[in-house]
C-alpha cells in the first residue's frame, strides 16, 4: 500500500561511463549530472515498485534538482528518497544524493502510476 514517507536508498559507484566527460554533460573525469538524475530517479522507482497494484508501474515526469559538489572517480554515491505526497496517480518524492564527502545533490521527482499495457500500447501507436 503506497503511504506518504515510504523510503528509499540506492548505490552506485563513480566509474569512468558515469563521468561527465562520458555523458557530454561537460569535459571532466567527475560524477555526471545526468548519472545522478537517473540514480535519483531509479531510488524513487524502485522504493514503491513493491507497493503498486499487478500490472503497474510508474513513469517519471519531472525533475527538479541542483548537483552542488563534484564527486572524483571511486566515489561511492549514496542517493535517498522519500514520499512526500499522493495525489491519486501522481507520486511526489525528496531526492538527496551525497558521495564520501557529505551531500551533492537534491531536489523533487513527480512520477506517475501507470497501466502498464496502456501505457505502451499507447507509446506504439505513435509508430503507426
Amino acid at each position: 500500500m503506497l503511504t506518504i514517507g515510504i523510503k528509499g536508498k540506492q548505490t552506485e559507484t563513480v566509474t569512468a561511463e558515469k563521468t561527465a566527460a562520458v555523458f557530454g554533460s561537460g569535459d571532466l573525469q567527475v560524477y555526471a549530472t545526468p548519472a545522478m538524475a537517473a540514480l535519483m530517479e531509479k531510488t524513487a522507482l524502485q522504493s514503491v515498485a513493491g507497493e503498486l497494484g499487478e500490472g503497474q508501474s510508474t513513469v517519471g515526469t519531472a525533475l527538479q534538482i541542483t548537483h552542488s559538489s563534484a564527486s572524483p572517480l571511486g566515489s561511492v554515491i549514496r542517493c535517498e528518497s522519500e514520499l512526500v505526497e499522493i495525489d491519486r496517480r501522481r507520486l511526489m518524492f525528496s531526492v538527496v544524493a551525497y558521495d564520501d564527502w557529505g551531500e551533492i545533490g537534491r531536489g523533487t521527482h513527480e512520477r506517475f502510476i501507470v497501466d502498464i499495457a496502456r501505457f505502451l500500447a499507447k507509446t506504439a501507436a505513435k509508430q503507426k
